[in-house]
């Protein structure tokens, strides 16, 4: 039911009254007002700024994600089957396939990181040919020390860096094979982490710290480690004689 209110006014303090009355009803309804306006801006700018934060996040891990990126293919590991120490060796591709430039800086072997003077590796583009970073790389036995054995014989023709190349690799026989066709792979002695720019492609081999991988691991499995930094991850692989 409407009830109807009236209000009396004395002469004298009508005025202020009805100026108090009109004061406290209009503030009132203002109050209000910014109440609710003040929560709908507050709900806005929270959905908006929660949105900007997701998709800041998620342009952010895609964006490591395509510029910190390495592809490592044809893994190996060799143990001389003679060599009761474990003379052991490896050999695996890697490919930049990240957008920005990145230094592969650690190969490690069932947890024992191997020393960069341990590496020898090629990078020339030519000679790390598409052919030769996808094919099986081999191992034709050791030389003296332990030092593995070049492949082929032409060192000084194949390899124009004469005193640089410490192992000559080519895959398909050398000279030697009358169907020979890909480059020979021309092996530097390493001394710090592999540069590489987006897209190319190194050949690394690697001696295995001393009896880490012994003739008692050949047939099993065991995990390497390849990184450019954060990029890279574990993988397996079977241990076997050259």
């Amino acid at each position: 039911m409407y009830v109807q209110k009236y209000y009396t006014f004395d002469p004298i303090t009508s005025h202020d009254e009805f100026l108090l009355i009109m004061k406290n009803h209009v503030f009132a309804k203002r109050k209000g007002i910014s109440t609710v306006l003040t929560t709908v801006i507050i709900l806005v700018a929270s959905v908006v700024l929660g949105s900007g934060v997701v998709l800041y996040g998620t342009s952010m891990f895609q964006t490591v994600a395509q510029e910190q990126s390495i592809d490592v293919e044809g893994i190996q590991i060799w143990v001389n089957a003679t060599d009761p120490l474990g003379d052991a060796w490896g050999a695996a591709g890697v490919r930049n396939n990240g957008d920005q430039v990145l230094a592969v800086d650690t190969i490690s072997v069932k947890g024992t990181n191997v020393p960069f003077t341990s590496w020898y590796f090629d990078k020339d583009q030519v000679r790390v040919s598409a052919e030769n970073w996808q094919n099986t790389f081999v191992h034709e036995g050791t030389g003296g020390v332990g030092t593995i054995m070049n492949n082929s014989p032409e060192v000084t023709t194949s390899c124009p860096v004469t005193g640089v190349t410490t192992i000559e690799i080519d895959i398909d026989g050398g000279a030697s094979n009358p169907n020979d066709a890909l480059p020979t792979m021309c092996l530097e002695q390493g001394s710090g982490p592999i540069g590489l720019s987006p897209g190319e492609r190194a050949v690394v081999y690697f001696q295995i710290p001393q009896e880490k991988v012994t003739t008692l691991d050949a047939g099993a499995s065991t995990t390497l480690k390849i990184f450019a930094g954060e990029a890279g991850a574990p993988l397996s692989t079977i241990i076997t004689n050259p």
